[in-house]
């Protein structure tokens, strides 16, 4: 085994302090220390703001996210995964999606929606970099998997659906208003490319059967959503089915036949 090098350990300390920094966004986020997400920036981000805002019981994906990423922490700081290459190769990204994360949160709280598209927008290019580099090296063991594997690919794959729901939600707490039909034509197709980025998620990336789950979680709780809650759209809530079972369909087959 090789001795850590200075970088190593900065590098640890990094993801460290950024998973302290996230802890204490989710704590705000949570309205523990501050206003929950959706009550915060004007209800723009409520689960009856927009046709792509998915229902309540979606954001509990958060909870398993959040243990995750505090595993990671951990699990990078044991003497065996120090000086691998996998961590040294995505440890930093790690860090930065740790510090996007909390800054997401933090932004709106302020009511930055606009800005908070561009955090989320960062976060998902960081997290999809994360991933891509994590398939260059192999997992080695059922803890990077769990942890790495599980952990950021989840991640991934709920904030490419929330990335959709953050910019529709922008567009309408600024006052872009459309008829009831043309808004389900519109929610509908950026649910298609939704779906188009969650096949190309199964290429690019490997077959990663937690980024499509946590898609597909994502878009099963906007068919909830526009079910059972206002706004009610039909044509939102099939567009969503379909996406979902198309990611999963393809992501399994790809993974079937690698």
């Amino acid at each position: 085994m090789n001795s850590p090098t200075m970088a190593d350990r900065l590098r640890q300390i990094t993801v460290t302090v950024a998973e302290m920094f996230c802890l204490v966004g989710t704590l705000v986020g949570t309205g523990a220390i501050g206003t929950r997400v959706e009550e915060s920036s004007g209800g723009a981000l409520a689960a009856d703001a927009t046709r792509l805002a998915p229902a309540g019981p979606a954001f509990s994906i958060w909870s398993v996210i959040y243990l995750g990423l505090l595993a990671y922490a951990i699990y990078q700081w044991l003497p065996s995964q120090t000086t691998r290459a996998r961590h040294r190769a995505i440890g930093w990204l790690v860090a930065l999606s740790m510090v996007l994360n909390a800054a997401w949160l933090l932004v709106t709280q302020q009511g930055w929606i606009a800005v908070s598209v561009a955090v989320i927008f960062a976060l998902a290019i960081t997290l999809g970099l994360l991933l891509r580099r994590a398939s260059q090296h192999d997992a080695g063991s059922l803890g990077d998997k769990a942890i790495i594997d599980g952990t950021f690919g989840l991640y991934l794959g709920w904030v490419a659906v929330a990335t959709a729901a953050n910019v529709t939600a922008a567009l309408v707490s600024g006052g872009v208003e459309f008829g009831a039909i043309v808004s389900d034509i519109l929610a509908a197709l950026v649910i298609a490319g939704a779906g188009g980025l969650g096949i190309w998620f199964s290429k690019a990336l490997g077959a990663r059967l937690a980024v499509a789950a946590a898609m597909a979680w994502g878009l099963g709780w906007i068919v909830v959503g526009r079910l059972t809650d206002e706004p009610e759209s039909v044509l939102t809530a099939v567009a969503a089915l379909l996406a979902a079972v198309a990611i999963l369909a393809v992501t399994i087959r790809r993974r079937i036949s690698a």
